[in-house]
């Protein structure tokens, strides 16, 4: 279906919706709405009651109400999940604003297959809902969370419509994914996304979501077994309701560089060359260029969003949402566009006892990528000028000398000078095209003939296809071969992924009269297929080569799953699980694990102090269990495989010449990853609920770790494979508490929010022993500055001791002799630090003074270290001249007096505490309770600015970075000035 004709039929839904649904009310003496104060939204079904009497009313579909009323007397408004209101009537018209309040432990939420209370769950497992997610300017679903859980990070990188990684505890593995899994409406998919895409969550449209439930421990998530190692996130879409409602949204976000990296400039560097390298004064030209600034640019971003909800044809319950996102990066040509459906229905059958929900999801997504020239930027002669007149390459200065032979060719470049950062990025056009349609259907019927017995069938479906090209100018020097210039260059490329899904269980559950049972038994079958395509050629006369496919295996997984609940009194708590999972990524032998959980919990308040006004929720709970990993990457590694040898590599039978097909690394018996979970956690209720919170502790251990490292010389086809070589352990402490800080009937109230998570892990074992070499850097010839190694954490920083003189200043390439052989080597490298932080913070508060809505959130990480491989590259004297031209460098070079990058790159100077403090997101908004035209039910206006300040010891642009702890630069995070408004009619 097109775009113009999907848009064509969901208005057309939207306005059959809007006709066939039902207003009502009557009319009455006192009239008024009733809001929310988080939004400003409407709240139907509010309880409107003159206090100390029977007559009352309830808000309509609009959050109106009219009710008769003498004067004087007192309104008390009551509704779930608000705070009860009491309000004295002065006229005819009285609006109310109603605060949430903080009961969250009685949510209910959703779980594996299933749905619990907060109250009585006995794993650890933390809810998220609307009212709760972080504002600002909201790209992607995970920026909702950032911050928001004991145990989550998320680490999201500054490019538009960026992906992030996401992970929980630390997750469980050193060579295998560490990314949580994600399910969406009961839907698993892939952590991988589609060629083309910006990240696998960045076609889902945040403002259709109405929670994420957040799985941490083995007895939360062992019902989910081979993917559960890393915990899970369940995404739950909003549904639609009877009432109708039509939201409709628009936010302008401006863009602009929040930090630079420290290097001299123009007139410094003058100063520099002047007093250290004289010889070359008469290298510098007469420009004042900052590089920095001359990549990047103000970013102007729209996000518009309109959804209408209510009955269609009277029945069925129908939600439609519509997105537009377009997103500006900073850096030049940066660009990313969104544009998504999404459909809910909820038609039901047969007295309800059949119960259908259908969640379809569309998404088309543009993007322009732009390469990384921060590097670049950093290092490019500040003397020069952006555009060169006399220049043959589009007009933009390049390193070149005419040799005055008449052509332009290779002779006239400089051999190995950096290019021009604005010409690498405006003379390249990287562009992609995503499509995507996911959803699922899913059926719950309860028999009516034994009604404690409940049969789902759930059916899904997530499609993508991708493709993209990218083109070089032929003014570019970059991608010409060498013996030739003015050619360009193109390749292009497809990718298609296709998930299906089918789950079928069946609950049972039963209420007596101490006793509740519920018990769950299902199946599920998972299949995912893709293939790829690409192709790439220079412009010239030449022969195309041929295209290049890559088709993997189906993914297969197929799970059996069980699960009981058992509680006694509404007191005493018992939770088993177990499932046995087969993959086809492993041989026969090896492709079932077989996962099993329990779980129990005690409300010891009600045993222990019934009657205690301090603490109206003490719950205990402990947890063990066993989930699985076998996400590696490569599906038939088991298999023997072969790869085609290159054109030069060929062998001549008769007349006949074939390319030589060469084995590929294969291992026969790896299996699953194992981590077994032992947590024991108390989870408590203050003050009639009116601050809650828990505290837990945790261990894990990871058995048979799916790790790349060395086998021996000529043997496999390789020298290093993926392997089950290891474990490794993780135990920490979580703490969260939520609260109402003031509670007022003035209209002023203050909740907040506080979680913090330690975390220590530790290699215990390695295959005989060895180490293995991680962290690869740039500098010199390469190499890696980080090691896994047994008694260690995972990723130290492997490292050479700076020595210092008597000033306190590094000697450069003057190591300590650690091993006592009077030799400096590698045998002289410890371990020291790693990039991983010991403890991580998030804080949110939400103030609201009547109309007025106040919030901001905070996040911390302590114990944080990185590499600053920026400087360990270029903060070297030496660099002043870089390849034959002239180079600028970062100013910490005068802080050290380093001259050549070789002797210093394994250095332990370079190894910075980076631990930070950073408000993410301030927004003051204003509720309009007041109808502005006919058939408006409220508006609000808020405004606020994203990424306001770090404050942070660490000398790098940013000391949240990517690659667990090294720093070789990002693109850097926007600060963004945003101005939003939403209508509610």
């Amino acid at each position: 279906m097109g775009t113009k004709s999907l848009c064509s039929w969901l208005c057309s839904l939207l306005l059959l919706m809007a006709v066939s649904t039902e207003a009502f009310g009557q009319t009455m003496t006192v009239r008024g709405v009733v809001s929310a104060a988080s939004d400003g939204g409407t709240l139907p079904g509010v309880t409107v009651s003159v206090k100390n009497t029977t007559r009352g009313t309830f808000t309509n579909a609009e959050g109106r109400y009219e009710l008769s009323v003498n004067a004087g007397d007192v309104l008390v408004f009551s509704f779930v999940g608000f705070e009860t209101l009491e309000k004295t009537v002065a006229t005819g018209t009285l609006d109310v604003v109603m605060a949430e309040t903080a009961q969250a432990l009685g949510d209910v939420v959703v779980i594996g297959y299933g749905t619990t209370n907060i109250k009585d769950a006995t794993g650890s497992m933390e809810a998220i809902s609307e009212e709760d997610f972080n504002k600002g300017n909201i790209v992607t679903p995970e920026s909702l969370l950032n911050g928001r859980v004991a145990g989550l990070t998320i680490n999201q990188g500054g490019e538009p419509g960026a992906g992030s990684t996401i992970r929980i505890r630390g997750g469980a593995s050193l060579n295998a994914s560490n990314d949580p899994l994600i399910i969406i409406n009961g839907l698993p998919i892939e952590n991988t996304s589609v060629g083309g895409s910006r990240s696998v969550l960045s076609s889902l449209n945040p403002n259709e979501i109405e929670s994420f439930t957040v799985l941490k421990d083995a007895s939360a998530t062992a019902i989910y077994g081979s993917r559960a190692s890393n915990g899970v996130i369940i995404i739950t879409t909003k549904e639609a309701q009877d009432q109708l409602n039509i939201t409709l949204g628009m936010q302008t976000n401006v863009s602009q560089l929040a930090n630079k990296f420290d290097v001299f400039s123009a007139d410094e560097y003058r100063e520099l060359i002047n007093e250290r390298r004289p010889d070359l004064v008469g290298d510098l030209g007469d420009a004042n260029t900052d590089w920095q600034e001359e990549i990047y640019r103000t970013g102007v971003s729209t996000n518009f969003n309109l959804s209408a909800e209510g009955s269609l044809f009277g029945k069925v319950p129908t939600r439609i949402g519509l997105n537009r996102t377009d997103q500006e990066g900073i850096r030049l040509t940066s660009e990313f566009e969104r544009s998504a459906a999404t459909l809910n229905m909820r038609p039901s059958f047969f007295d309800d006892a059949l119960k259908v929900s259908v969640n379809v999801n569309y998404s088309l997504e543009k993007n322009r990528f732009a390469s990384g020239q921060e590097g670049n930027a950093i290092t490019f002669d500040p003397t020069q000028p952006v555009y060169d007149e006399e220049s043959p390459f589009g007009g933009y200065f390049q390193y070149y000398q005419d040799n005055n032979d008449g052509v332009w060719d290779v002779n006239d470049l400089t051999p190995f000078a950096a290019w021009n950062p604005v010409a690498n990025l405006m003379q390249t056009e990287n562009r992609s095209t995503v499509n995507r349609v996911f959803g699922n259907i899913k059926l719950d019927y309860t028999l009516p003939f034994f009604p404690e017995l409940t049969a789902t069938v759930n059916l899904g479906y997530d499609e993508q296809s991708g493709e993209g090209f990218s083109r070089t100018s032929n003014e570019s020097p970059v991608t010409q071969p060498p013996d030739q210039l003015f050619l360009g260059s193109s390749s292009e490329y497809t990718s298609y992924r296709v998930n299906r899904l089918f789950d079928g269980y069946l609950r049972y559950a039963k209420e007596l009269t101490r006793f509740n049972v519920e018990g769950t038994v299902g199946y599920s079958f998972q299949k995912f297929k893709d293939d790829n395509w690409s192709s790439g050629e220079l412009l010239n006369d030449q022969e195309d080569s041929e295209p290049v496919y890559n088709v993997s295996p189906d993914l297969v997984l197929i799970g059996l799953f069980g699960r009981a609940n058992l509680s006694m009194d509404n007191k005493y708590f018992l939770t088993l699980s177990y499932r046995a999972d087969g993959t086809s990524r492993f041989a026969e032998d090896n492709r079932w694990g077989y996962f099993p959980a329990a779980a129990v919990s005690w409300k010891i308040n009600e045993d222990l102090f019934p009657d205690s006004d301090v603490f109206s929720t003490m719950k205990i709970r402990a947890g063990w269990g066993i989930t699985g990993q076998q996400d590696i990457g490569d599906r038939d590694i088991y298999l023997p495989r072969y790869s085609i040898g290159l054109p030069t590599s060929q062998y001549q039978f008769g007349n006949q010449v074939l390319q030589v097909g060469v084995p590929i690394f294969r291992n026969d018996v790896i299996k699953w990853e194992e981590t077994m979970t032992t947590n024991i956690g108390v989870d408590f209720g203050l003050f009639n609920d009116r601050f809650f919170g828990s505290v837990e502790y945790f261990y894990k251990e990871s058995k048979d770790l799916l790790t790349n490292s060395a086998i021996a010389d000529g043997s496999n086809f390789s020298n290093a494979g993926i392997q089950n070589l290891g474990n490794f352990t993780t135990q920490g402490v979580e703490f969260s508490i939520n609260g109402d800080i003031i509670r007022s009937n003035e209209g002023f109230n203050w909740n907040v929010n506080y979680n913090t998570t330690f975390i220590t892990q530790e290699i215990t074992k390695l295959a005989l022993g060895a180490d293995i070499l991680a962290g690869g850097i740039a500098g010199g010839t390469g190499g890696n500055i980080q090691l896994h190694r047994v008694g260690y954490s995972p990723y130290m920083f492997y490292v050479h001791k700076q020595v210092y003189d008597e000033t306190g200043m590094p000697i450069e390439g003057a190591y300590a002799d650690l091993n006592g052989d009077n030799v400096i080597n590698d045998e002289d490298r410890y371990l020291h630090r790693n990039g991983i932080p010991d403890v991580t913070m998030g804080f949110l508060s939400n103030m609201n003074y009547k109309n007025w809505n106040l919030s901001f959130n905070l996040r911390a990480a302590l114990g944080q270290y990185n590499y600053n491989n920026v400087n360990s590259v270029n903060a070297q004297l030496a660099n002043i001249k870089l390849n034959n031209v002239l180079s600028n460098i970062p100013v910490s070079t005068l802080d050290s007096e380093f001259e050549i990058t070789e002797n210093v790159i394994t250095s332990d100077y370079y190894i910075e505490e980076a631990s930070y403090l950073k408000l993410d997101n301030i927004t003051l908004g204003y509720n309009f309770t007041n109808p502005w035209f006919k058939g408006m039910k409220g508006a609000n206006l808020s405004a606020g600015v994203q990424n306001v300040f770090v404050i942070t010891n660490y000398s790098g642009i940013d000391p949240e970075v990517f690659n667990n702890g090294i720093d070789n630069t990002i693109y850097p995070r926007a600060r963004t000035y945003f101005l939003a408004l939403k209508f509610n009619f």
